[in-house]
């Protein structure tokens, strides 16, 4: 596969990008992979992730580390995983305290930023039959049913951070199901966040022994299923979306929860309400006109990534 060559410029939007991804990655309920799909390079993710294979290592051995890296993808991958890495140490403590002041602004911009992605990426999916349509259904159907499991605890070891990051990294690169929410119901979500903010070595290594691993495997399939049956691909894709719209409704009824290691009161099952029923409920504002003021701007904010994209298009014809 040809890569594109990219200046500059290029290469720090891809970092920019790359940095939004981390931090949706943060919020249990929407996937880095939501935003790959929604900036316009998701398919050049999964095939460049692809790219690292032991062919590469004979590349290396063969014509030196300049073609080893350009078969790769290199620049992409840098610029890209740079800034989800940046993201997450620099936004992991700052979404975490906007989600717990803030929780429905938070949730209200990405349930806009979901739903304007499906709107869009459903307009620019032409001549759908019956097949599309089921693929979209079984996939929004697959992330409604695991956003309504009930969240288990499962030990804090590195072997099972390994194993929570192998599950979380193939969950993240799927656009609709997120990697935090799924940390999140195997109990690992707080174990995951105290390890980044101590920079605990061990549990960060395991845990990202088990992206790497998860990574590498999954994007492969990824990857092969968008280019042998890529419409139906991506209409699963598009009920991703659609099915992790039931995760991130702004307004939700607490109906049982758990205390984490460290005294703090973590919701473990919640029921999406209406604004009103949130307020007799919980006896709180249900903040209806900043959160429709976040929730336009995460539609907005798709809107202004799609423009931009379309101009970059428009610059390198």
């Amino acid at each position: 596969m040809q890569y594109q060559n990219r200046n500059a410029k290029a290469y720090s939007q891809l970092f920019i990008k790359g940095m939004a991804m981390g931090a949706a990655d943060v919020v249990p309920g929407v996937s880095g992979g939501t935003i790959a799909f929604i900036t316009g390079i998701y398919d050049e993710l999964l095939h460049s992730l692809q790219q690292l294979n032991p062919k590469a290592l004979l590349v290396l051995k063969e014509q030196g580390f300049a073609a080893a890296w350009r078969y790769i993808n290199g620049g992409f991958l840098l610029a890209v995983f740079g800034g989800i890495l940046l993201s997450l140490k620099t936004f992991a403590e700052i979404i975490t305290l906007a989600l717990g002041a803030y929780p429905i602004l938070v949730w209200s911009f990405f349930f806009g930023l979901i739903l304007a992605s499906v709107v869009y990426f459903a307009k620019q999916q032409t001549g759908w039959g019956w097949r599309h349509w089921l693929s979209c259904l079984l996939g929004a159907a697959f992330v409604f049913g695991v956003s309504m499991l009930a969240p288990a605890q499962l030990p804090g070891a590195w072997w099972m951070l390994f194993i929570g990051g192998f599950i979380a990294i193939c969950a993240m690169i799927l656009p609709g199901i997120s990697g935090s929410f799924l940390l999140l119901l195997m109990g690992l979500y707080p174990v995951f966040l105290q390890a980044l903010s101590d920079l605990d070595i061990v549990a960060l290594a395991s845990f990202g022994a088990g992206c790497v691993c998860g990574l590498l495997s999954f994007s492969r399939l990824l990857a092969w299923l968008l280019d042998h049956y890529h419409k139906v691909t991506l209409a699963v894709l598009i009920g991703f979306l659609v099915g992790s719209m039931n995760v991130t409704w702004p307004w939700k009824q607490v109906l049982t929860t758990t205390v984490d290691r460290h005294g703090e009161v973590i919701p473990l099952v919640q029921k999406n309400v209406l604004p009103g029923q949130f307020e007799a409920i919980s006896g709180q504002d249900a903040m209806l006109i900043w959160a429709v003021a976040f929730f336009v701007l995460g539609a907005l904010l798709v809107l202004l990534t799609e423009f931009v994209a379309g101009n970059n298009r428009n610059d390198g014809n």
